[in-house]
């Protein structure tokens, strides 16, 4: 119970930080597409550089996770179904004026729409995962 108390109040930070920086607001996001503003790019940029910091560091001076476990980091295979799903994601976020991170935090700020897209995210991640094996690769 501990554990997941410490995850909570993590998810919790994390969504007032979405809410906060105004990356769940629909209006950011459709400038972002409409390339009237770069808020949007900024806070992609800083999260893409804090990541690869992160990752360099972890790897660098072997840092383990909070129960100290070592983390490992798999390489990637690159396949062609990357450039599709990144593509259905992208026009998915166009649409929608949400991608998969800060779904919850949007129903928590009283967009309930948004309900319509998480349970959608949710089935689409299911049916992904149904049919993985037959895909093409």
């Amino acid at each position: 119970m501990k554990t997941n108390l410490k995850y909570l109040l993590m998810g919790m930070l994390f969504g007032i930080l979405l809410v906060k920086s105004e990356v769940v607001s629909w209006y950011r996001i459709q400038e972002m597409f409409r390339f009237q503003s770069f808020h949007m790019f900024g806070v992609i940029g800083s999260a893409v550089a804090v990541g690869a910091l992160s990752v360099w560091l972890i790897k660098k001076f072997n840092i383990r996770t909070i129960e100290g476990e070592s983390i490992v980091i798999p390489d990637k295979v690159f396949n062609k179904g990357q450039i599709y799903g990144g593509l259905i994601f992208g026009l998915g976020w166009a649409v929608t004026g949400a991608c998969p991170g800060p779904l919850f935090a949007q129903v928590g700020t009283g967009a309930t729409v948004i309900i319509v897209t998480l349970l959608s995210a949710i089935a689409g991640t299911w049916i992904y995962g149904r049919f993985r094996e037959k895909l093409p690769h």
